[in-house]
């Protein structure tokens, strides 16, 4: 057992060939950043704004769902509405449930079995939030509502927040 490995020879068989990058080249696995730190998308030109505007309309102050809020103007699915003079609505749809989680179902009856210290796992409590935020706008006589999935109890208040910002603007 001199030789670590008898059956080996000096020529690499197995997998890619591995080769140095040039020392003197940024390294070619990642994209090279284009403009403030962000890739440049495929496709678009640059200052073209997001898949979906209108070409020229600029980038979005705000984006709520499918609502786009411009400094001027409101891009929905449905058309552009003015930004002046518009009504903003959000209702909360969501709802938060408390329940025990398995595990502490599972842990309690087999250290009941032992000892009743077992117990004190069932008073494990478990949050899920579930549900939607429904926001609305009202503008020019034409209207838009959206839904934005409730990740946790945070989204109304983050939402409610996106709306008064946008009530704001359209003052």
């Amino acid at each position: 057992m001199s030789d670590p490995n008898p059956y080996a020879d000096d020529s690499y068989k197995w997998g890619p060939t591995a080769q140095q990058p040039d020392q003197g080249a940024p390294y070619q696995g990642f994209p090279q950043q284009q403009g403030a730190g962000f890739p440049q998308q495929q496709g678009m030109p640059p200052g073209a704004g997001m898949p979906g505007l209108p070409p020229g309309a600029g980038m979005p102050v705000l984006v709520l769902g499918d609502i786009a809020v411009m400094n001027d103007q409101i891009v929905t699915p449905s058309g552009a509405m003015p930004l002046k003079g518009s009504a903003w609505t959000a209702t909360d749809l969501t709802r938060t449930e408390e329940k025990i989680p398995t595990v502490a179902i599972v842990l309690a009856i087999v250290f009941a079995l032992f000892c009743l210290v077992g117990l004190l796992f069932l008073l494990m409590k478990e949050k899920q939030t579930t549900g939607f935020v429904q926001v609305t706008v009202v503008s020019d006589g034409r209207h838009h509502s959206t839904m934005i999935p409730a990740l946790g109890p945070e989204t109304f208040p983050m939402v409610m927040a996106q709306v008064n910002t946008a009530r704001t603007m359209s003052i």
